[in-house]
């Protein structure tokens, strides 16, 4: 089933439903290969560098547990 909304219609509901009607946008863009600029492949990629560095020099929360545990005593 499609539906098809004008500017006037989409006017027309109420918030809450303009909010579930971007939800569904979005949901249907699940998978879809969207366009990025230069810039945000930049920091895509930056962000992916900086995340692997901190998982290699992360601990466990049972680590951070145990640490916290010592400095109480």
């Amino acid at each position: 089933m499609s539906r098809v909304l004008s500017r006037d219609a989409i006017n027309k509901l109420s918030v809450d439903d303009r909010l579930d009607l971007i939800g569904e946008l979005c949901d249907s863009l699940e998978g879809a290969e969207l366009p990025l600029t230069d810039e945000q492949a930049e920091e895509l990629d930056r962000r992916e560098a900086t995340f692997e560095q901190d998982r290699a020099e992360s601990i466990t929360w049972e680590e951070l547990k145990a640490r916290i545990e010592r400095r109480r005593q």
